[in-house]
């Protein structure tokens, strides 16, 4: 075993906790859906499900499933698609795909961390670049500039941002695009929360067709509430689409057959409507008690409004340590949340709000009360 090995210490804690407390803060998406949701109650069309046969789908995704992911990319067709295991496997392959030991590559933080590990356990030459919360979580254009260098192989951002919910502006994308193309390398664009605006309507636009050599990131975890689907894709090209395929024929093989069918029938035009309109009303309503919340207690906590998301990241100004306040929550209110230290940053809590009004409500209190004590 590696001495070495950097454990993605986010999702373990996650994979330890929230499922055992009472009052789980920590989803990163909206309140999930059942398939009874999906379908509408049309007993037609849980007929139809429950008579799919449980085979293999194609391993790149079944052509319909890829014909819909590149529906909601202007210009893109099947063949720029591959569906993946979630969207963690899509950044897994494409890091594998893009990139060598020693390689250099520059990663947006905050964020979710997942990219930071894998090129930290492959030996790729990690550099940074950080969204400034006086900035509204933004970055510093002219610094960002400095970091990208003729070394540098590819570029991480998340747009819109976890854990700060922050959509990047015009300025921000053409600094990301221009520095990409000065150098000839790739960028890697994590969208997963494109679809959860809170101020429009108009869903976050891909990085993808702004530049040729983009891998944009999508899933149906976190914008379409179907995280039990782990169902996620990369949009490149035909040729990036084949390299990362030959990846994942060693690693998943293909994600399931009901996944396939279930994500098609989710991204139709009209069904993707609904669920987009489903998910805009709960981070919307679901934000007020945050905000309401941070405003009633703003001697200890303070947010900058997100963008985009189910989730805020919220700071606090308490001499504690966010990790050592996560267990207090837990093991004195059986609530949970997501320390700023996975992210990097102590004295933030990426707090969840998606979820049902009561249940949020009652989350923060037991938050209140420990930090009352």
């Amino acid at each position: 075993m590696k001495n070495n090995f950097y454990p993605f210490m986010l999702e373990r804690e996650m994979g330890t906790w929230e499922h055992q407390v009472k009052y789980n803060l920590s989803e990163s998406g909206v309140h999930p859906m059942s398939t009874a949701d999906l379908f509408g109650n049309d007993p037609k069309l849980i007929e139809e499900f429950l008579a799919v046969k449980l085979n293999y789908p194609e391993t790149n995704g079944s052509l319909e499933l890829r014909e819909s992911i590149a529906a909601t990319y202007q210009g893109a067709k099947a063949e720029d698609v591959i569906a993946t295991t979630g969207a963690a496997q899509a950044n897994f392959t494409s890091i594998l795909t893009n990139l060598d030991q020693g390689d250099e590559i520059v990663i947006m933080l905050p964020n979710y961390m997942q990219i930071w590990g894998i090129a930290k356990n492959l030996g790729l030459e990690v550099k940074t670049f950080s969204l400034k919360e006086e900035l509204g979580w933004g970055f510093d254009i002219n610094e960002f500039r400095t970091i990208v260098t003729k070394n540098t192989k590819l570029i991480a951002v998340c747009n819109p941002n976890n854990p700060t919910g922050h959509i990047m502006n015009s300025e921000e994308i053409k600094a990301v695009v221009d520095a990409a193309e000065k150098v000839g390398a790739w960028i890697l664009s994590d969208e997963v929360y494109a679809g959860a605006e809170h101020n429009t309507d108009i869903f976050t636009p891909s990085l993808w067709g702004q530049y040729d050599k983009v891998l944009a990131i999508g899933s149906m975890s976190k914008a379409y509430a179907l995280p039990g689907l782990r169902l996620g894709w990369v949009v490149s090209n035909p040729e990036m689409s084949e390299a990362i395929w030959s990846r994942q024929d060693y690693i998943t093989i293909c994600p399931t057959i009901l996944a396939n069918k279930l994500a098609a029938y989710a991204l139709s035009p009209e069904v993707r409507n609904r669920i987009l309109q489903r998910t805009r009303e709960y981070v919307r309503r679901g934000y007020l008690n945050l905000r309401r919340w941070v405003n009633e207690h703003n001697d200890f906590f303070s947010i900058v409004p997100p963008d985009a998301a189910a989730i805020g990241f919220v700071h606090y100004n308490l001499e504690i340590n966010s990790s050592e306040l996560v267990k207090r929550l837990i093991h004195e209110q059986s609530t949970y949340v997501v320390p700023g230290d996975h992210f990097g940053m102590d004295h933030y809590l990426r707090i969840s709000y998606g979820l049902s009004d009561e249940y949020v409500n009652e989350g923060l209190r037991r938050i209140r009360d420990v930090i009352a004590s």
